[in-house]
């Protein structure tokens, strides 16, 4: 257990001294921050939802047909 905290730790030091870690990490947050958004969105407006299940379906059957 202590050796995983230390690996931990060491890791988290590197993370804050190394500069491509931190952009890499910005990336992480942003992508969250759009997926937050985006689940919002599907469940506030089921038109959308609706509109994406029409969609889907009629590629489906279009699909089948080959």
């Amino acid at each position: 257990m202590l050796n995983a905290y230390i690996k931990t730790t060491e890791a988290l030091k590197r993370l804050r001294t190394d500069k491509d870690g931190v952009v890499s990490f910005e990336y992480i947050i942003v992508a969250a921050c759009i997926v937050a958004v985006v689940i919002a969105v599907f469940k506030t407006d089921t038109s959308i939802s609706s509109a994406l299940t029409t969609g889907i379906g009629k590629i489906s059957a279009k699909m089948a047909g080959l």
